[in-house]
């Protein structure tokens, strides 16, 4: 171990001890870069194409396609029918239990159909609303209007989270509101911002950073009253200096908040790593979360999607989104309707004719797309269109445990792939495949180029159909 990384280690254990809540400024001291302690990989980032890019709004389309499922839980039930009058915002379906979100019209017009539609992380069809835009663009009753913060209570501002659809829009698309509704016993001491936005090609996480760096600092502090927590945090990775900067001057009057400059390294932004890389804390294994060491993490357009949710009542219809990769001719970052169609997105965007592949999300764990009818969905924050390149095959498992010295989780990425293969799934489970974020570090680093984290995700499919 290097003295330097050992140094912080006798550090940590011992703010453990009696001085948690120092620990924080003592390390960012002692350690300009921090990162978690095992695994994780640094692919080349290619955010050169978009970073520089601000944000702009992507055009309205004629047509918008909903799916009622866009979150982890239940799907979301309709509660419009063909032909109805709807407008920006209006509630078109609702939440079927507390896991579980609603969903909201992101333009007025006629309801053209209530019909299914595919499912980009899964390939599957739900059910969704198709909606004409009348382009008046009339906001709903209620909506896009500043609220009276001065009596509203947590409960109140946790409900509006609820009401607004709001969900984790780093990809997991987690219900927000069900974050901030921890159990009695755990008790929230540590809020994060995660702006590491660790996967390559991504970047407008940045520009909603250095665009909008007081509004983020406003939701950290709406946050942190919700949940009452002492302390706040915002990491972010060392390639992105301009947010960093930005931050650290936007929070010099707040003795309670804290900047850490984060090593650049791919999973940096998951959240398990991110809590550890800064507070030493560990997740624990089988199901733990966040809370369970005193943490919440939003990440940073997620933060903002909860403040609009509170202070000016709207909901979740729109959100930035990265359109780069080689294949695209003009790639930028976008503020799009939920809804929008890879479809219009080619149409206005303009696609090269090498181009192979589109895939919504990063490159490390974003899911290629078998045809152009897809609507965009709350998670996705990225649409990269990639020309063709060669692809080797991939061989047998070589056993050389690249894929274990890599794994962020400390899995062994090999055995669950070979017991995936075999159609073993006792192994799998065994090997804790449910344990797996699919972060592709795995896939990376295999010389025998073994698909590995699809025979991962093949095997969850297989094993919640066997549960079912």
């Amino acid at each position: 171990m290097k003295p330097r990384v050992f140094l912080v280690k006798i550090l940590q254990y011992a703010c453990r001890i009696d001085r948690q809540e120092d620990r924080m400024s003592m390390l960012d001291a002692l350690k300009d870069r921090l990162t978690f302690d095992h695994g994780g990989v640094h692919p080349p980032e290619y955010k050169e194409r978009t970073r520089d890019l601000e944000l702009e709004p992507f055009p309205v389309p004629d047509r918008v396609t909903v799916p009622l499922l866009q979150h982890i839980g239940s799907p979301a039930a309709a509660v419009v029918e063909k032909k109805d009058e709807v407008k920006k915002g209006q509630l078109i379906g609702e939440a079927q239990g507390f896991i579980s979100a609603n969903v909201h019209a992101p333009v007025s017009g006629t309801v053209k159909s209530v019909t299914k539609a595919l499912h980009s992380p899964t390939g599957k069809k739900v059910p969704a609303v198709v909606i004409d835009n009348d382009d008046e663009d009339q906001w709903a009753e209620g909506c896009a209007q500043k609220r009276d913060m001065s009596s509203m209570d947590r409960d109140e501002a946790v409900d509006l989270v609820q009401e607004g659809g709001i969900v984790g829009l780093g990809g997991a698309a987690f219900p927000s509101h069900v974050k901030l509704s921890p159990p009695p016993e755990k008790d929230i001491s540590h809020v994060f911002i995660n702006g590491a936005e660790c996967e390559p090609f991504v970047t407008c996480d940045y520009r909603l950073m250095v665009e909008k760096t007081a509004q983020v600092v406003d939701a950290l502090r709406l946050l942190m009253w919700i949940v009452e927590a002492p302390h706040g945090h915002i990491g972010i990775e060392a390639n992105k200096p301009e947010a960093i900067r930005a931050f650290r001057k936007a929070c010099q009057e707040h003795d309670d908040i804290s900047i850490y400059e984060l090593e650049t390294k791919y999973p940096q932004g998951a959240e398990q790593q991110l809590i550890q890389a800064v507070t030493g804390r560990e997740v624990p294994a089988e199901g733990g979360l966040p809370a369970d060491v005193g943490c919440l993490v939003h990440n940073v357009a997620t933060a903002l999607a909860i403040r609009d949710a509170i202070k000016y009542g709207i909901p979740l219809i729109q959100r930035a989104v990265t359109v780069t990769g080689a294949g695209a001719e003009k790639p930028g970052n976008y503020v799009m309707p939920i809804g929008t169609s890879l479809n219009d997105i080619v149409s206005h965007v303009g696609m090269s004719e090498h181009t192979r592949r589109v895939v919504l999300g990063g490159p490390m764990m974003g899911v290629a797309q078998g045809e152009l009818d897809v609507p965009l969905i709350k998670g996705n924050n990225c649409v990269l269109m990639l020309e063709e390149a060669d692809v080797e095959p991939q061989r047998d498992c070589i056993r050389c445990g690249r894929c274990v010295e890599n794994c962020p989780l400390r899995l062994v990425p090999s055995d669950i792939s070979v017991a995936c293969e075999n159609e073993d799934w006792d192994a799998a489970l065994e090997a804790d495949i449910l344990e797996c974020k699919e972060c592709g570090c795995c896939a990376y680093v295999c010389p025998a180029n073994r698909r590995i984290v699809h025979q991962i995700k093949f095997g969850k499919a297989e094993i919640n159909k066997r549960e079912e």
